[in-house]
């Protein structure tokens, strides 16, 4: 569609004054006639020199309009001009200064800063008329705006932008791609686009019926007292969704992290209501959720687990990170399969516009991305990352470690391709590798493989749709050589394949349908073994391999009634079958099960549908906005989770296997009801936020004492289903702007659960969770004192963890026993950790073949040994407690990156 910027339009809208001039022109150059209208009048002029520096002029008139002088003079050349309401006159040789937005990345044929400024202004787009549709229809009623926002660099989609009619409180948010679409019965309006580190917009439209406009945003240069560094400016008050938490990666890069390199995870679990079971822990717990039931999303791709060296460093490579979404409460219908939440990580597409590139150096990583067009419809991004960790570990004194390995790489790949005006196609890879081998013999691996495709297809302004088929991967291995009679080799693995068919249908700016399909076939290894030496006395062993499907349908439905009350209800039907071929052992109902209370044991054929289970999940959200800078919201979700980690540790490890559920083993199902209240403080440039809200979790997996997960072909002899509650209230003071600026985050909750099968712990009692810690408070602070220099500080305390001690020992059939506490009745030592960090730029000049920054900070200023985990050891007949600190000194770190 081409929008027109006609010249007759703009004097219409801004008729000039009429301005009289004296001209005697003989064979004089085109700059000589424009100098000399702007010395006899207020008018400033603008034009391509390529296109004027042949012309000459022969003109006599006196007192004469200076526009009928102009188009005298012009017409019979072949040029138009178009004059702005700020008395700018625009010179070319179309018939209009033309813009065409049939493509994402949008370019104008006659650009502002293709014009000769003769003295300087501040001239741009913005004072532009937009021609949308088609004059000749004359729509009436309510008339639809589409478009894309996108970055004026590289032409990237920008997430989270708020587009808005001036002047109303008609206002709508970009998606992940940067499509916007706002409804409006007005012919002559403004739009206004921002959206958090890039300059505010607008646009003048004139609109006649449907059409679409595509908008660029610039970065902004901040002044010392306007850096911005948080993801989203008084939003949490307008939009319907609570528990929700949004970040791009210019505020990521800002938070502190163990040597140096921004992570995603490190600044998640800063958050409210976020929190993990000890330092360097995989995994993270989201209001009383185990790390299972978190759904970990990388471009749609579900990664199983999302860390790399010990859970030091992210699986994400913030390079390739755009935007990252943590949905904690009102979790779309969209989203299935996991109880607790939903992180989102949506990776950066290919510069649209040149090539570039960035990298870092840091002491244990490297990394290095590309991105860039292949031609003016295809762009392309790949990069990678390593570790050169072994150098640290060879200065450990302990030779356990000393001769040690510990290594890792990923890599992540991007294509997008636009076809045309409506259809836009993505694929993304993700590979990712850990290999640890220590001096005792053993050799640790998992790697995580994932490659998805997406099309997008935009019908008309009303209606779109998003299409995705994936695969993911993982896996681990466990190598044993120390003894040769005890060596093996042992190999897990669980994969699935996916598809998503997801609708959203507007109907006005205030009403939005989402619907849509979704299926995942599982397929789990769970486990071979063999031996791997000669004189291993190992017996080959391979389980049955299991296989589930899973599918949903699911409806959303989001109405805002007026500027004060907005719904979103949801509703999505779930349907999971475990299939065969399977040997699935039965047992004596009422009685533990155990091989002694096995009565049969059935043989499935492939394909057999073994156990169906099915569930609606309900997603409802509510709205009610006091003012502008006020509003109260109530939500309420339940889910289902139909696969489980099985690991009897309290931090995840590499080596925790994933179950399906089976006829035996139920699946996890839970709902959760919270109220939050949010303030923005305009005059002192504030957000804040309280949230209450209160969970429930049936069918979480506890283990019986000294259960065997691994390589176990009746699991569920060693499994306790359990129950769970959780409930607490969650602050935050957010300060977006100034040069001081972060947040300030406290949560106070429990989390505690209880058997509920046959066998029970602790009488059927409620005892606390492995990741109950009530108090937990974090503040993130941000000081840019210059425009080069800027000082990060992050800081947090929380409460110790819950533990089980040895309490007596006893006599007992001629031997020394150990008598334990009630499970989790005690705590380690409360935690606390200080870091800092100073990100120093180089100049600022736009020329440079490369744009660099330094980091350079400590992780755990006060060097305080953070207990991760009290353990006993008999020694020489008395027994000893020793605490075991993943970091206790201080770890400073610098790293170098660049972007060309």
């Amino acid at each position: 569609m081409n929008l027109r910027l006609v010249a007759l339009a703009l004097l219409l809208t801004f008729p000039a004054v009429a301005q009289k001039v004296n001209l005697e022109l003989s064979g004089a150059p085109f700059k000589t006639l424009i100098n000399q209208l702007e010395n006899q009048t207020s008018y400033r002029f603008y034009y391509k020199v390529a296109e004027t520096d042949t012309l000459t002029v022969n003109y006599s008139a006196q007192n004469v309009e200076f526009t009928e002088a102009l188009r005298t003079i012009l017409s019979p050349k072949g040029f138009r001009f178009a004059i702005d309401p700020r008395k700018m006159v625009y010179i070319t040789k179309n018939d209009f200064i033309l813009t065409d937005f049939s493509t994402p990345a949008t370019a104008a044929n006659v650009q502002i800063k293709d014009f000769v400024e003769e003295t300087p202004s501040d001239i741009s787009i913005e004072n532009m008329v937009f021609e949308i549709g088609r004059k000749e229809l004359g729509q009436a009623g309510p008339k639809t705006l589409t478009g894309h926002v996108l970055t004026k660099a590289n032409g990237q989609p920008i997430q989270g932008a708020m587009v808005g009619i001036l002047g109303t409180s008609t206002a709508v948010e970009t998606d992940a791609y940067g499509k916007y679409s706002i409804q409006t019965t007005e012919d002559r309006f403004t739009l206004v686009i921002s959206s958090v580190g890039l300059k505010d917009t607008r646009r003048q439209i004139l609109m006649y019926s449907n059409g679409s406009l595509d908008v660029e945003m610039t970065d902004k240069v901040y002044s010392l007292q306007e850096v911005v560094v948080a993801g989203e400016r008084g939003n949490q008050v307008k939009r319907i969704e609570m528990g929700l938490e949004k970040l791009n990666i210019k505020t990521i890069r800002q938070t502190p992290a163990v040597f140096g390199e921004a992570d995603v995870i490190s600044v998640i679990l800063t958050l409210p209501g976020v929190q993990t079971v000890g330092e360097a822990a995989n995994g993270f717990n989201v209001r009383g959720g185990a790390t299972d039931q978190n759904l970990v999303l990388f471009s749609d791709a579900t990664i199983f687990n999302a860390s790399h060296f010990f859970g030091l460093f992210s699986a994400f490579n913030p390079d390739a990170v755009q935007n990252v979404e943590l949905y904690k409460s009102s979790i779309p219908a969209r989203f299935g399969g996991r109880l607790s939440s939903v992180l989102d990580v949506v990776s950066k597409e290919g510069n649209r516009k040149k090539f570039s590139g960035q990298g870092g150096i840091g002491i244990l990583t490297g990394r290095l991305s590309f991105d860039g067009p292949i031609n003016e419809k295809t762009q392309f991004m790949v990069g990678g990352r390593s570790t050169y960790s072994d150098w640290l570990l060879k200065l450990i004194p302990d030779d356990a470690y000393r001769n040690s390995s510990a290594k890792f790489y990923d890599v992540n790949a991007g294509l997008s391709h636009y076809a045309n005006e409506k259809d836009a196609f993505y694929l993304n890879g993700y590979l990712s590798e850990d290999k640890f081998s220590f001096e005792n013999g053993i050799t640790y691996g998992y790697k995580n493989a994932n490659v998805n495709g997406k099309w997008k297809r935009i019908y008309n302004s009303k209606l779109n749709s998003t299409l995705t088929l994936g695969h993911d991967r993982y896996g681990f291995s466990i190598d044993e050589t120390a003894v040769p009679t005890k060596a093996y080799h042992m190999d897990y693995g669980i994969q699935q394949t996916f598809i998503k068919a997801e609708f959203t249908q507007l109907y006005g700016s205030r009403h939005k349908f989402s619907y849509g399909l979704h299926a995942i076939r599982y397929g789990i290894s769970p486990g071979t073994m063999n031996p791997n030496n000669p004189e291993s006395l190992v017996k080959y062993t391979k389980l049955d391999q299991e296989q589930g499907l899973e599918s949903a349908i699911f409806f959303s439905d989001a109405i805002t009634f007026n500027d004060k009350l907005s719904l979103e209800a949801g509703l999505r039907y779930s349907f999971y079958s475990y299939l065969g071929p399977k040997a699935v052992h039965y047992y004596t109902d009422g009685l533990p099960k155990s091989e002694e209370t096995r009565t049969e044991t059935i043989e499935y054929n492939k394909g057999k549908w073994i156990k169906t289970y099915q569930r609606p999940e309900i997603r409802l959200g509510l709205r009610y906005a006091f003012s502008n800078q006020s509003s109260v919201k109530l939500g309420y979700n339940s889910l289902q989770q139909y696969i489980h980690m099985l690991s009897n540790t309290t931090a995840a490890t590499p080596t925790d296997a994933w179950k399906l559920s089976d006829a035996h083993i139920k699946p996890q199902y839970g709902d959760q009801i919270s109220l939050g209240y949010y303030q923005n403080v305009p005059e002192w440039k504030l957000e804040t936020s309280v949230e209450a809200y209160y969970k429930r979790i049936h069918n979480y997996l506890d283990y019986k004492s000294g259960a065997i997960l691994l390589m176990n072909e009746n699991i569920e002899t060693d499994v306790l289903g359990t129950e769970a509650k959780a409930y607490g209230i969650e602050f935050l003071v957010k300060k977006s702007t100034g040069k001081l600026n972060g947040w300030v985050s406290y949560t106070l909750s429990k989390v505690q659960q209880r058997s509920t099968g046959e066998e029970k712990i602790n009488n059927g009692k409620y005892y606390n969770a492995n990741f109950d810690k009530p108090h937990n408070f974090t503040f993130v602070g941000n000081w840019r004192f210059s425009h080069r220099y800027s000082f990060s500080l992050n800081t947090t305390y929380s409460t110790g963890r819950p533990i089980t001690l040895p309490i007596a020992k006893y006599e007992f059939g001629g031997s020394e026993r150990v008598y334990y506490s009630e499970r989790n009745k005690y705590r380690v030592p409360d935690f606390f950790r200080m870091d800092l960090s100073m990100n120093i730029e180089g100049n600022h000049k736009i020329k440079k073949l490369a744009h660099s920054f330094w980091t350079i900070g400590v992780y755990n200023v006060t060097g305080r040994k953070n207990p991760f985990s009290v353990y006993y050891v008999s020694e020489n007949g008395k027994l000893q407690g020793y605490k075991l600190s993943i970091f206790g000194h201080q770890i400073p770190f610098i790293t170098y990156n660049f972007r060309f």
